[in-house]
C-alpha cells in the first residue's frame, strides 16, 4: 500500500476545506510544478487515492488563525471518515499563537481534541527578530512542558536562526519541515545550506522530515536527478533515527508518493533495516508518541 512493500508513516499530510474554513495564501496558489489550482478542497477521501500511507500526521493548513481551533475540529471528523477508507490518521500538528500570551488558553482548548500531536506556527519568512524573541522561546518552552512538538518551518536563509533557535529550547522536541527547503534551483548555494543544517542536527532534540523538495526543485528538471544529494545529506547529519518521510501533499503533489519513496528508498540504500525502518515509521512514532 504504500509503496515499498511495508509500513510507512506519511508525517507531513495537508487537508483543507475551502467552504468552511479560509485560508488566504491560497489565493492563486498551484502545486509546484504541476499547475494544479490548490484553492480547492483537498480531503481525506483525495488523499486516500492520492498519498496511501500506512498512518499519516495532519499538519496545519495555515488558516485564519482564529479558526485554528475549528481546524482541528474538521480535520478530527476527517478522520472518522478516512477510517472506512484505509486512512490511519494518527495525528495533527496544530496551529498555536506560540509567541502571545494567550498560548496556554489555546494550548488547554487544544488538550480537548486527542489527536493533536504537536504545534506548527510558521516561522518562514518571518522577521529575525521573530526567531530571536523571548517571547517565541518562552512559548517553545511551554509546548516542552506540554508534551508537544514543534515544527521548524524556515527556508534555507533562515536555518542559522532556526539553529539559534532551538539550542534555546533543549527540552522541546522540534522537526523541521522539508529539510530547511534547501536551495534546490541555486546548487551554489547548497554548502551553505549543509553547513547550517549541520548546525541544527548537532540539536540533539531535532528531528529532520525528509519531505517538501518539490516545491524547491528548479523547474524542467527531474527532481530524481536534484533531490538524492540533499537527502544523503540530511541522513549523513541526523541518522536514520532521527529523520522521518513526509508527502507534503498537495503542495509537492508534482512528486507521486511512490515516487517520493522511491528517492528515499534511494537515499537509504546501505542502511540498515532497523535504520529503513526507523525513518519510514519507527521515529516518528516516537517524535509524535502514539500508540497504534
Amino acid at each position: 500500500m504504500s509503496g515499498v512493500g511495508e509500513p510507512v508513516t506519511d508525517t507531513h499530510l495537508h487537508l483543507w476545506d475551502v467552504d468552511r474554513l479560509d485560508y488566504p495564501w491560497l489565493s492563486g496558489a498551484t502545486a509546484a510544478g504541476t499547475g494544479r489550482r490548490l484553492d480547492r478542497t483537498h480531503d481525506v477521501a483525495e488523499a486516500a487515492r492520492e498519498v496511501p500511507a500506512t498512518r499519516s500526521v495532519m499538519v496545519q493548513a495555515d488558516c485564519r488563525d482564529e479558526q485554528a481551533l475549528d481546524e482541528v475540529v474538521w480535520v478530527s471528523e476527517q478522520a472518522g471518515a478516512g477510517r472506512a477508507l484505509g486512512v490511519d490518521l494518527v495525528g495533527v500538528v496544530a496551529f498555536a499563537p506560540v509567541e502571545q500570551p494567550g498560548l496556554a488558553r489555546h494550548l488547554d482548548a487544544l488538550a480537548e481534541q486527542p489527536l493533536v500531536v504537536g504545534i506548527r506556527r510558521l516561522l518562514q519568512g518571518q522577521p529575525a527578530a521573530l526567531l530571536a524573541s523571548d517571547e517565541l522561546v518562552a512559548g517553545l518552552r511551554l509546548l516542552g512542558e506540554r508534551g508537544l512538538t514543534f515544527d521548524v518551518c524556515v527556508t534555507a536563509d533562515q536555518l542559522d536562526a532556526g539553529a539559534d533557535l532551538v539550542a534555546r529550547v533543549p527540552g522541546t522536541r522540534c522537526v523541521l519541515d522539508h529539510l530547511g527547503k534547501p536551495p534546490l534551483a541555486e546548487p551554489a548555494r547548497r554548502d551553505a545550506w549543509r553547513a547550517a543544517l549541520a548546525r541544527l542536527a548537532a540539536q540533539p532534540q531535532v528531528v529532520c522530515k525528509l519531505s517538501g523538495l518539490a516545491a524547491e526543485a528548479a523547474p524542467g528538471v527531474p527532481l530524481a536527478e536534484q533531490a538524492p544529494w540533499y537527502l544523503q545529506q540530511a541522513l549523513e547529519l541526523f541518522g536514520p533515527d532521527r529523520c522521518v518521510v513526509g508527502s507534503d501533499w498537495p503542495v509537492s503533489a508534482s512528486t507521486g508518493w511512490t515516487e517520493w519513496l522511491e528517492l528515499v528508498d534511494d537515499a537509504l540504500a546501505g542502511t540498515s533495516p532497523q535504520e529503513r525502518t526507523a525513518v519510514l515509521t519507527g521515529t516518528a512514532a516516537r517524535i509524535y508518541r502514539w500508540e497504534r
